[in-house]
């Protein structure tokens, strides 16, 4: 498939996808989040790709929404749009996915890079949600998954005065997982993805669904739905190659079966 606002390749079972909008500062219009969806879903149907990592080109992981779509649009334009659906699509990617941020991830981006499942960054990456400085709020989960990241305040802060604050700042914060120099940042991405890429497969798979089933569930709802899974996992090859393994002191070779 040819795109024409992403780049796309894959390496030693991981997908890559960058934003190439780096005149714009990758902003987010209709197109590109159409191109990165129909990509993470060819990922999620690639048997050979088991870790997706997603970056941007040039300044900027993305330093928001396309502010040019927002002008003159109505609240029935908006709605009747098909503008959030894509999240939604990105949101139920299976696959485990690594948010490689380097400059600006800002509004949109910043929503994006939370949708991930792991966040690094780079030293000189800036976090934050501007929208309030467009007489706008976040509409793509900023709301919901800034706090859940920080915390309350924290988030009321961000939201409500449109502040950016550092890589540091964001790692301390609890935002991401931790931050690298600028020149390693894909080199930490790729050896993260890999060793994840490892693992077996559907384990992978049903963990990510677990922990992403913690946020929206009580607990004694989210314990049962783990215990299910697990249950799950020992019809798998993956399981008695893990064990025999792990008992012959050599490393398992996982096949997803």
């Amino acid at each position: 498939m040819a795109f024409q606002n992403i780049v796309v390749s894959t390496e030693d079972g991981v997908g890559l996808i960058t934003l190439n909008r780096p005149q714009v500062l990758n902003a987010l219009n209709q197109a590109t989040m159409d191109e990165l969806v129909d990509a993470l879903e060819g990922f999620e149907r690639d048997e050979g790709v088991r870790c997706v990592i997603l970056t941007g080109a040039g300044r900027a992981f993305a330093a928001g929404a396309d502010i040019n779509e927002f002008k003159g649009a109505t609240s029935v334009q908006m709605l009747s749009q098909y503008r959030f659906q894509q999240w939604e699509r990105i949101r139920k990617i299976s696959k485990p996915i690594i948010a490689a941020v380097n400059g600006f991830c800002l509004g949109g981006g910043c929503e994006l890079s939370m949708l991930c499942d792991i966040i690094l960054a780079a030293e000189g990456a800036r976090f934050g949600q501007p929208e309030i400085n467009l007489g706008l709020m976040p509409g793509a989960g900023g709301t919901q998954r800034l706090p859940r990241a920080v915390g309350k305040h924290r988030a009321m802060e961000l939201v409500l005065t449109g502040r950016q604050i550092s890589a540091q700042q964001a790692y301390e914060w609890g935002l991401v997982n931790r931050v690298v120099p600028a020149e390693m940042l894909m080199d930490e991405a790729k050896k993260l993805a890999g060793e994840i890429a490892e693992k077996a497969p559907v384990a992978v798979r049903l963990a990510k669904e677990a922990i992403l089933k913690s946020l929206d569930t009580p607990l004694e709802t989210g314990l049962d739905h783990e215990r299910k899974l697990f249950y799950l996992l020992f019809n798998t090859q993956d399981k008695d190659e893990g064990i025999e393994a792990f008992l012959n002191k050599r490393k398992a070779k996982f096949t997803g079966t």
